[in-house]
């Protein structure tokens, strides 16, 4: 039999484009001669729906896609995820897989496992599902699931839906699991992993198709595969991007071959890219603007913003200060003509006499501190944002991870924007950025990465002034933030205790700041926003 693995990138609530999607790649399926058509989880709706759930307007309007789509769906069998309604006390909805064929629903399996950790958050919407049977189309008997009941690790969950399909006769041929499984560095190995672990133990075939395109903060990559009974990837779709594998159930050999995916950086630049695209697209904003420093972040920035909208549509302005050295205007002007990018010069010396002069008389016999600093950057931030509002460009914050753990950022200056590129890219994979974007040719000028970084708003300003070294930062961070580490551990590690205290205390102190940033785009197994949910105020210390 062969069976198409279709990764679409829907819009969540679109739920006509989304259906259409859908019915075209069906039909493409149907016309290569396949018998099954397998989609990911919540094709018709999107993933994650979030609280749009708990709209009846919404939950009519998904029925009414479905209803549309089991009419239509005649020669081939279609597999994808759906929300089912129930009855009883409980959550109101499963979160349910449906193999449908010939106008009608021939199957059904519903989740059982409801990640509720991180930026999932479906035990508030969904009732878990009971454990289910495999089921026979074509000939061969096919193990459905949904996403997370695949994930199965020691001791993570107390049931196991996967291995119930093997206490029945007879055993299937092979798996299909429909996700929605977002994007970070490190996932496609972990993934790999997990699902080789799984066919070599039960001796069996995995067919995983997933979601592709961004979402808000997440970033679905796609990556759908074939796996053979010993854990060997034999087909593997396009990383972020749509894409069909077609496969044959007799020998698991693809129309088209591809290399089995490996996590990079590369990856990572992929999925900033896809983020951007998808986040500014979906949301209407068609052309971005950048402050450009002359630094490393917004040049990064830059860089991945002509990539994901076409250098035509990105507007760099320059916002020099008396503390900007030439070099850094020099460097800004030819990074913008490298990318081919608007560009602009505005220089801020008389909005920063006009707010010096204005709060002369309330900071009289001040000595001057890092709020005359702050200043500059919320002068910088008022004028991208006049230009955004006047022109209807989407401005794009340039922080990196790095800094916004500890705060070196200023709120309502350098923080402004409508979506923080790379608010979790932490500051050493940003240069690994830069040297991958200049593989092909020098984009980004080679002063701007070799010269030491500094935010410029005081002479002779180095951030190793304020911050330890970031080779020493950004491990630390990891440990503190994606790794869980408490003080004993991370000095066990190697790290000064006074540098792990001081690190923590800024993290903690600072959570009232990103509290109040743009979303960033998460491509760390934990970024700060709506995976990390620690309270501004609280007096815990360790």
């Amino acid at each position: 039999m062969k069976i198409a693995l279709i990764q679409i990138n829907p819009v969540i609530g679109a739920f006509d484009a989304n259906l259409n999607k859908i019915l075209d790649n069906l039909e493409s399926a149907r016309a290569a001669g396949c018998r099954l058509a397998v989609f990911p989880e919540l094709p018709l709706c999107g993933y994650p729906p979030r609280d749009l759930l708990e709209r009846s307007s919404f939950l009519e309007a998904h029925d009414r896609a479905l209803a549309q789509l089991v009419q239509r769906v005649h020669g081939i069998g279609c597999v994808l995820g759906v929300l089912e309604r129930r009855r009883g006390p409980g959550k109101p909805l499963y979160n349910s897989a449906f193999l449908m064929d010939e106008g009608k629903v021939l199957y059904r399996v519903r989740k059982q496992l409801l990640p509720t950790y991180d930026v999932f958050d479906e035990c508030r919407y969904f009732e878990p599902g009971s454990a289910s049977l495999p089921f026979s189309f074509q000939g061969k008997i096919i193990g459905l699931s949904v996403c997370e009941d695949i994930w199965q690790e020691p001791g993570k969950y107390p049931i196991d839906p996967v291995a119930t399909f093997f206490d029945h006769d007879p055993e299937p041929d092979f798996l299909i699991n429909i996700s929605a499984s977002p994007y970070h560095h490190g996932k496609l190995g972990k993934r790999l992993e997990v699902f080789s672990s799984l066919c070599r133990r039960h001796r069996i075939p995995l067919l995983y198709v997933n979601q592709v395109g961004g979402q808000d903060e997440l970033i679905f990559d796609g990556h759908s595969l074939v796996m053979d009974a010993d854990g060997k990837v034999r087909a593997a779709g396009r990383g972020f991007a749509e894409d069909i594998i077609i496969v044959d159930s007799d020998d698991w050999r693809p129309q088209v071959d591809r290399p089995e995916p490996e996590d990079s950086t590369g990856q990572v630049l992929e999925a900033l890219t896809l983020g951007l695209r998808d986040y500014m697209g979906k949301i209407g904003f068609h052309r971005a603007v950048i402050g450009l420093s002359g630094g490393i972040d917004s040049a990064v920035t830059a860089a991945i913003a002509c990539r994901a909208l076409g250098a035509d549509n990105v507007v760099c302005l320059a916002l020099p200060s008396p503390y900007t050295s030439k070099m850094s205007i020099d460097d800004a002007r030819a990074l913008a003509d490298n990318l081919g990018c608007g560009f602009e010069i505005l220089p801020i010396a008389k909005a920063m006499h006009a707010f010096t002069d204005t709060l002369a008389l309330l900071f009289s016999g001040m000595p001057e501190d890092v709020t005359e600093q702050n200043l500059q950057a919320r002068i910088r931030g008022t004028l991208l944002m006049a230009y955004s509002n006047k022109l209807g460009h989407l401005l794009l914050s340039t922080g990196n991870k790095s800094e916004m753990a500890v705060g070196y950022c200023t709120l309502y200056g350098d923080m402004n924007g409508g979506l923080a590129v790379l608010a979790d890219v932490p500051k050493i994979m940003v240069y690994e950025l830069a040297r991958l974007i200049n593989g092909n040719g020098k984009v980004i000028p080679e002063r701007i990465i070799t010269r030491p970084p500094s935010a410029e708003l005081k002479p002779d300003q180095l951030d190793q002034d304020d911050l330890p070294p970031y080779e020493v930062l950004d491990p630390l961070l990891q440990g503190y933030l994606e790794e869980f580490l408490g003080v004993e551990e991370l000095v066990a590690r190697g790290f000064e205790r006074s540098v792990v205290c001081d690190v923590i205390g800024r993290i903690k102190r600072n959570e009232y700041k990103r509290r109040q940033a743009p979303i960033g785009l998460k491509v760390t197994s934990k970024a700060f926003g709506y995976g990390r949910r620690y309270p501004i105020a609280q007096g815990f210390r360790e």
